[in-house]
């Protein structure tokens, strides 16, 4: 054998060898999905290094955000190798309404090029992530079924489940009920389900499972966050009150098929914070 030839074929043994040790590395980790906005200071400077570092804690499933038309800046391709590069896959994509403020990838400013985007790089869900206060009104609350359910229409189409996703402010009172029970009793399941933040439910004071046994099979999708004690701010999972193991006893109810971990704010490095949420949740019979 040439000198070449031999030390090609050291070279490439070596590196299959240091590929399948970090494989191996990554397998003794339980890997999880997790919420990129929780990192959005971070993409904003490098996204396929914060992508990297978040597969080194644990991750490797997205529900990204901020889609207008591109992804992070970058094409569907673009975003693609992005994805291959690092190890990760986009489960969910969250998404604004666009009635006020306005943006393309909205439900309301081509919804039609989002799904099909988001079906080009592989995603299974979308939803509406947000409405801005400017948005919370009677008015807004009156056609917000009809715009999800032909939203929900459009992303079954490309075989791509829709969903809602709440706050707090959407247990306040409405037509004689709640934001939230009018915005469920009033859109059907085949295109409306609901991405059930843990956190912002407990805040508001209601109860998940109570929901679950209300709504047998609505809720396909959680956010997956703590809240502590005394002051209720956002914190890292297994730091808080929320009682996980309840509310995961009662998943089939729910539906559910897939939980994110997120965090809006920390108040330490959120790398840490995540690395936490992921190891309580790494030990825990749910995962």
């Amino acid at each position: 054998m040439k000198r070449s030839l031999f030390l090609k074929t050291i070279a490439a043994g070596a590196a299959g060898l240091y590929t399948t040790h970090l494989f191996a590395e990554n397998m003794k980790k339980k890997m999880m999905a997790m919420q990129l906005f929780s990192v959005r200071e971070a993409v904003a400077k490098d996204l396929e290094g914060t992508l990297e570092k978040l597969v080194a804690l644990g991750y490797n499933e997205l529900e990204i955000y901020g889609y207008n038309g591109s992804f992070f800046g970058k094409s569907p391709a673009e975003f693609k190798s992005v994805l291959n590069n690092t190890g990760m896959k986009v489960i969910s994509s969250h998404h604004t309404t666009g009635l006020q403020e306005k943006s393309k990838g909205t439900l309301t400013d081509g919804w039609d090029q989002a799904v099909e985007d988001l079906h080009s790089i592989g995603a299974r869900y979308m939803a509406c992530a947000y409405l801005f206060p400017n948005e919370r009104t009677k008015e807004v609350y009156a056609k917000l079924p009809d715009l999800l359910s032909k939203c929900g229409e459009k992303a079954a189409g490309a075989g791509i489940i829709f969903a809602y996703h709440n706050h707090d402010f959407e247990f306040e009172k409405y037509n004689n009920t709640l934001v939230y029970d009018y915005l469920i009793t009033n859109t059907a399941a085949q295109h409306v389900n609901m991405e059930m933040d843990l956190y912002w439910i407990s805040r508001a004071g209601h109860d998940p499972v109570a929901y679950f046994d209300k709504y047998p099979g609505r809720f396909p999708l959680w956010h997956v966050k703590d809240m502590e004690a005394n002051t209720k701010d956002i914190t890292e999972v297994g730091h808080g009150t929320i009682d996980f193991d309840r509310i995961f006893a009662a998943r089939k109810k729910a539906g559910l098929k897939k939980w994110f971990v997120e965090q809006d704010v920390s108040k330490g490095d959120m790398f840490e914070s995540l690395k936490f949420s992921h190891d309580y949740l790494a030990k825990q019979k749910y995962v």
